[in-house]
């Protein structure tokens, strides 16, 4: 079922808008259902709703409703019984309050609780017993308890059925108070002789859908003659009691009478359709007709009681009267005191009629007894507004201020004016939040700091205490230390303040020969906003501290000559001899100084002035005195620990100047020796120390890298050559050998130091003589050790028609397609491989033998001699051998060692063609000429060490 906004009621205005909103909604609603949209209803959004506070107040004992400010919706909080709550009144209303804040408003919400058919209708009894005579005449009227059906409206009691209705009919009469008393009616007489029983249903049904019943049995005896009904004095009786009434307390007594005698005429009185309100609240004694109270009578609740009594004879014939109870208002209830809304805090600077909180005050006695009256506690700047109706406003009535009461219990107290009176209060505490108006105060208008000099920085040299009475932040003060100089120094650079204790340090060590006093501005700040400060003036004096000895200012201390002070030998007792001049910078009694005679080679000659300083003879000097007389006169101030400085006095007892020469030539000095020199011997031992391990560990490890890479790199002195049967194939007319083995013999001028490594195919080195070179070779084709890679193994390349020789230059037997090459490799300074001669073309021959062991022997010993040799005269630009035979010597002049060397990287066999070869060495001459202004002769390269080379020499060095 949807829930139905009726409408607005009404307006009303106070210090903020009333509205009056209305909802209908059924019963038994389940828990969250959702009533209206209170903020659409008030005009507001759900933002404006929730800033607001909005929050619902009633007066009744159980919350039914419940705002969700999140949406601005009202839901149902517990499940709403109508019956429970109205019992039988047809409007069943819920009322409460919308309180918002800010401004103050409050709106009036009435929830109109709609019936539904969830109660059946049911009787008191199930069973009634009735005793009718046989001689009862039809339209005998027999009144029966009417049934009990909680819902009102349609989904009430509607009508009665009764079965079976053969002796009996039932009728319906309406009643003052709106109900209806059933009677069931003869209308057939009855004949004992032919049924002396009879067993009646009575159904009682209400208009609800679906529609709902209960039943009753009726049970009817059938009796002799009995011809008189009992009858009550009255029909209607009245009666009235105070609330609260105790227990047993008698209403009233009804009497009926009967005109029959014996059993006929004795009378019973039972309560007959007792009303809801008054169920188990009053009882009555069937033997004499006293109604009596039963339970506790509440004004408040129900004002007037209307109970129906029937009275009935033996012979089952009955009559009935009413009974109106009216209840008495007693001042039972004080009033109630409700805060809607309390501000707990305020600034002291808040405005004369400020309301601090809102009240609503109820006493729900009646008359006299429920009007009240509320006043407040003196002594508070606060007063008590009646606004409108039951409501009040807390406002203030002065200015505040925190200072002087920090928290305000305000107490607001309401009578009523029943007999007697009842009263109840309600303490609010309201705590007044402080506003920065108050600036810190120091408790000096001045302060003088004393710091003794040579003082340590950081130390802490005096406190200022500065007090604020605001609070908190507001009262949060700290210590600024204001922009100033001292002699043109900024005093920031002398002094430091702690922010938050007021600890001045000081920042510097104070030396009171330069600087006496100085004089700097605190200022303190409270944590307020806008913040208040006010300012101090803080003098530091510094205090002398004997901290300089005396300075000797004669005699004149030198290190390289000799001062004596001259006494004849004729000087009489008195003598002065000279005067000890001596100063300190310090102040006061720091700087009195005292002198006295610490040392001195004859004691009994000389005397020092305690006060002045002069040295003068205490007796007559005779011959037999020294010429060298050496005094030692101390210096000493009056400070607390006294400082001293010691000055020798040399004197010397002659007459003439060369006699105090020869004395003094061998005088000797003292020799002052270095307090540091153990320090500095015992640095450089450790740093030897240190250099000679560093050196020892990169050694070793140096001797083990090159260890490692001999062992990796060289294996034997000499590289072992194996022999594969020849394979030929024809490529291009020319005959090739599918394996081809090429070995570098590395040379230096020092045949200790070469070594034989293993390279790749001849076939993967391509070696391009430019023309314009200068005898360069340059790899194109990089080349990777097959040491690297030992499991790769050798593909069969193509051959290769870079270097190409004639017939005439092929070696001896073996041809060129000997599988097997050495190539010739030697390592000049410069760090490149010299390489000379034009590019010679290579003529295709058959191959005519395999060699022998003896020959490849032969061929390999051959080519290292030839390098040896040649190595030593190696030059730049034609392979150093133009140094050893002629400028124009070119690689026709090398020695034919074709019968044993072989050229390496080659696969193609040579050609025989005379003038091709004849044109390619011309050629070659051509380009391998030097030029003829070269005269210096250059130095002979030094061959780079490979690593197996560089292990056999370490090894030939350590033998």
């Amino acid at each position: 079922m949807g829930v139905k906004i009726l409408t607005f009621l009404s307006f009303c205005f106070w210090s903020s808008t009333l509205g009056h909103i209305s909802y209908s909604v059924p019963e038994e609603l389940p828990k969250g259902y959702v009533i209206g949209n209170i903020a659409k209803d008030l005009g507001l959004d759900t933002k404006r709703l929730k800033l607001r506070k909005a929050r619902i107040f009633t007066h009744e004992t159980g919350e039914y409703v419940e705002m969700n400010n999140e949406k601005g919706v009202l839901l149902i909080k517990d499940r709403i019984d109508r019956e429970a709550l109205c019992g039988q009144e047809e409007l069943c209303t819920l009322q409460f309050q919308i309180i918002l804040e800010n401004p103050m408003e409050i709106h009036s919400v009435t929830v109109d609780i709609k019936d539904v058919n969830d109660n059946s209708p049911f009787f008191e009894k199930d069973k009634v017993h009735f005793k009718i005579s046989e001689s009862a005449v039809n339209g005998a009227k027999f009144i029966l308890d009417r049934a009990v059906d909680y819902d009102v409206g349609v989904n009430g009691l509607q009508t009665y059925r009764l079965e079976p209705s053969d002796n009996f009919i039932i009728k319906l009469y309406d009643q003052a108070d709106g109900s209806k008393n059933v009677e069931m009616v003869l209308v057939k007489p009855l004949d004992r002789e032919k049924s002396e029983h009879l067993s009646l249903v009575l159904t009682a049904l209400d208009g609800g859908e679906p529609q709902m019943s209960g039943t009753m049995q009726i049970l009817i005896t059938v009796l002799d003659v009995n011809d008189n009904a009992p009858v009550f004095t009255n029909p209607i009786y009245k009666a009235s009691i105070k609330e609260n009434a105790p227990l047993g307390t008698v209403v009233t007594t009804v009497t009926a009478t009967d005109a029959d005698q014996g059993s006929n005429g004795k009378i019973t009185y039972s309560v007959s359709n007792m009303p809801d309100n008054a169920r188990g609240l009053f009882e009555i004694n069937p033997e004499n007709g006293e109604i009596v109270v039963k339970g506790n009578v509440d004004f408040e609740k129900v004002q007037t009681f209307q109970i129906n009594i029937r009275a009935s004879d033996e012979g089952g014939l009955v009559d009935s009267c009413k009974v109106i109870v009216d209840v008495t208002d007693v001042n039972d209830n004080m009033p109630t005191i409700h805060v809607l809304s309390q501000i707990n805090s305020l600034t002291e600077n808040a405005q004369p009629g400020t309301v601090v909180t809102m009240i609503n005050i109820r006493d729900v006695d009646s008359a006299e007894n429920g009007k009240v009256q509320c006043f407040i506690n003196d002594n508070v700047p606060f007063e008590l507004k009646f606004t409108d109706s039951d409501f009040y406003s807390l406002v203030t009535d002065g200015n505040l201020d925190r200072e002087q009461a920090s928290e305000y219990n305000i107490t607001v107290t309401c009578l009523d004016e029943g007999v007697p009176s009842l009263s109840s209060s309600v303490t609010l505490t309201l705590h007044i939040s402080d506003v920065n108006d108050n600036a810190p105060v120091f408790d000096r208008s001045s302060y003088e700091a004393y710091i003794v000099e040579n003082n340590s920085p950081g130390l802490s040299i005096f406190t200022v205490k500065a007090t604020d009475a605001d609070w908190n932040q507001n009262a949060r003060v700290s210590f600024i230390l204001e922009d100033s100089s001292v002699n043109g120094v900024p005093v920031s650079s002398y002094v430091s303040v702690s922010v938050d204790s007021g600890v001045i340090h000081a920042v510097r060590s104070f030396d009171y020969e330069q600087i006496k006093d100085f004089q700097l501005c605190v200022k303190a700040q409270d944590g307020g906003s806008p913040p208040l400060s006010s300012n101090v003036t803080v003098k530091i004096l510094v205090q002398d501290q004997n901290d300089n000895a005396p300075q000797v200012l004669y005699p004149v201390q030198t290190g390289g000559s000799l001062v004596a002070e001259m006494v004849p030998r004729s000087a009489d007792v008195g003598y002065l001899v000279t005067k000890v001049v001596a100063v300190d910078v310090d102040s006061g009694q720091n700087a009195w100084l005292s002198y006295k005679l610490q040392k001195a080679a004859d004691r009994a000659l000389f005397e020092v002035g305690s006060q002045n300083g002069e040295i003068r003879t205490i007796r007559q000097v005779t011959d037999k005195d020294a010429v060298k007389q050496r005094l030692t006169v101390i210096v000493e101030d009056n400070g607390q620990p006294s400082r001293s400085a010691t000055v020798i006095v040399n004197v010397a007892v002659a007459d003439s100047f060369p006699e105090v020469l020869s004395e003094f030539t061998d005088f000797t000095h003292d020799k002052e020796y270095n307090d540091n020199l153990t320090f500095y011997l015992v640095l450089a031992l450790a740093v030897v120390s240190f250099l000679f391990i560093t050196c020892v560990v990169v050694i070793i490890s140096v001797k083990i890298y090159r260890w490692r890479q001999s062992r990796i790199l060289y294996h034997s002195n000499l590289p072992v050559i194996p022999y594969y049967p020849p394979r030929y194939s024809d490529t291009l007319g020319t005959g090739t050998l599918p394996h081809v083995y090429n070995y570098d013999t590395c040379r230096t001028t020092d045949s200790r130091k070469s070594d034989c490594k293993f390279g790749r195919a001849g076939s993967q080195n391509v070696l391009i003589m430019d023309p314009s070179s200068t005898g360069t070779m340059q790899r194109i084709q990089s080349e990777k050790s097959i040491l690297d890679e030992p499991d790769s193994p050798l593909e069969q390349k193509p051959p290769q028609n870079d270097w190409r020789f004639t017939q005439g230059q092929r070696p001896g037997p073996s041809g060129p397609h000997m599988p097997y090459g050495t190539q010739i490799r030697w390592t000049p300074k410069s760090g490149t491989r010299a390489t000379g001669g034009p590019e010679v073309a290579m003529g295709t021959g058959p191959w005519p033998q395999p060699p022998t062991e003896a020959e490849q022997l032969q061929a390999l010993m051959a080519a290292a001699n030839a390098v040896n040799e040649a190595t030593a005269t190696l030059g730049p630009g034609t392979m150093g051998l133009s140094t050893r035979y002629s400028p124009q010597f070119t690689l026709q002049h090398v020695p034919d060692y074709r019968q044993n060397v072989y050229i390496p990287g080659s696969t193609a066999t040579l050609t025989s063609n005379p003038q091709q070869q004849q044109a390619t060495a011309q050629q070659a001459t051509q380009q391998a000429l030097p030029p003829p202004q070269v005269s210096a002769q250059p130095e002979p390269p030094k061959a780079a060490q490979t690593p197996a080379s560089k292990k056999k020499s370490t090894k030939k060095e350590k033998k």
